[in-house]
């Protein structure tokens, strides 16, 4: 029997949705028995990786992206081939540039798949005349600009909230009352009618979809759509990307866990 290639999962940014992104593997896989999914190795260290967005925000000196090599290597060392990250801010340029020329430098034998860049596959593979994209996202993918880095030369609009509706999005995420990083499983019901009102607004801004560009934020926004926009979900997408390239034969055809245009 030929060996299984093992997924990476570098957890704990934060940590349900690595779990998150564990479960939408198991979703997007064609499987009747336990032995005919794909092994998985999920390390979720928390503690470990300095916040991303204080990085970004020059609140912190310390890069993410050096720690994260760490638990690349460890993750390495239990036979894995091929590595996703569910966190969009850890995939801004200064950190996962830096995390690629760590990989480099060191010869690691390893793919770390790069989720921004899987959304713009998708997108462009589905074919979908959505070019205007609104985008739910952490301070630091704002500040970054990760996604119209990769998005808009490929002729996409994204679209983000103001200054007000970003940090709206922010408290949606960090505030210690109601936001998602608190409460998590069950996400609470403020979170989500904040979430909920700033795609609202953007749809007033022009949006035609709805990238949820925190791996947090689908714990909120589950379904297909919200105030009848479709939602594009970056973990779903990368799930499916890491299937692709672990063992595409185990791909489903059609997916249960992103939105199809």
């Amino acid at each position: 029997m030929e060996k299984k290639k093992i997924i990476g999962i570098v957890g704990g940014m934060g940590p349900y949705a690595g779990l998150d992104l564990t479960r939408k593997i198991f979703d997007e896989t064609r499987a009747s028995s336990d032995s005919e999914h794909l092994p998985v190795a999920l390390l979720s260290y928390p503690q470990r990786i300095p916040d991303r967005t204080g990085y970004i925000a020059g609140r912190a000196n310390v890069n993410p992206a050096q720690e994260i090599f760490e638990i690349v290597r460890e993750l390495i060392r239990l036979d894995v081939s091929i590595i996703g990250m569910p966190c969009n801010t850890a995939h801004a340029p200064q950190i996962f540039d830096e995390l690629r020329r760590l990989v480099t430098d060191a010869g690691l034998q390893v793919q770390v798949l790069h989720l921004i860049e899987e959304v713009a596959r998708y997108l462009i593979e589905q074919g979908q005349d959505h070019r205007n994209l609104g985008l739910l996202a952490t301070r630091g993918t704002y500040a970054a600009r990760s996604y119209q880095a990769v998005l808009e030369p490929l002729g996409f609009q994204v679209i983000t909230p103001d200054d007000a509706g970003q940090e709206r999005v922010h408290a949606a995420i960090y505030d210690p009352d109601y936001g998602i990083k608190t409460h998590s499983n069950p996400v609470r019901e403020k979170a989500q009618h904040e979430l909920r009102a700033i795609v609202g607004d953007l749809r007033q801004s022009g949006a035609e979809a709805i990238i949820v560009g925190c791996t947090e934020l689908p714990l909120a926004l589950g379904g297909d759509e919200v105030e009848g926009l479709p939602l594009i979900d970056p973990t779903g997408i990368l799930a499916r990307a890491l299937i692709r390239e672990a063992a595409p034969d185990k791909l489903r055809s059609h997916p249960t866990t992103v939105h199809s245009f």
